[in-house]
């Protein structure tokens, strides 16, 4: 299980520093990062209504996905260090703004990819008559 959660964060920080590249220069604002940490919540929210789907997923799937690529992808460690550069260049009103606005929306993507995802899967099961795989 350890090689399965190393292989994919090794994979999800690849894809992380690939994004991070094409914001190179620093911004007024830690947009990358807010980027990165919502848009990972949200592919969870995918993964985790698609594994609730599956009747027996391969034991690795989630921690490969969840905790490796996608632990990998987001990078709530940033996330601190951001809110502390913002308070140390004195923008007190950014740093607060980033540091509610980020865990709100990622959940906020949680649940509205997982609650999306599911109905469409329900949907899709019921227009092919069939039941629950």
């Amino acid at each position: 299980m350890l090689g399965a959660i190393a292989a994919g964060g090794a994979l999800g920080a690849e894809v992380r520093y690939l994004v991070s590249l094409a914001n190179a220069d620093r911004p007024a604002f830690p947009w990358t990062t807010a980027v990165e940490n919502v848009s990972g919540c949200l592919l969870i929210g995918v993964l985790m209504a698609v594994l609730l789907e599956l009747t027996s997923p391969h034991r690795l799937l989630r921690p490969f996905l969840g905790v490796g690529v996608l632990g990998g992808y987001t990078t709530f460690s940033a996330y601190a260090v951001d809110v502390r550069v913002l308070l140390a260049d004195e923008r007190a009103l950014a740093a607060l703004t980033y540091l509610v606005a980020t865990p709100l929306l990622a959940l906020v993507a949680v649940i509205v990819a997982m609650r999306f995802t599911r109905s469409v899967l329900t949907c899709r099961r019921w227009r092919t008559g069939g039941a629950r795989r």
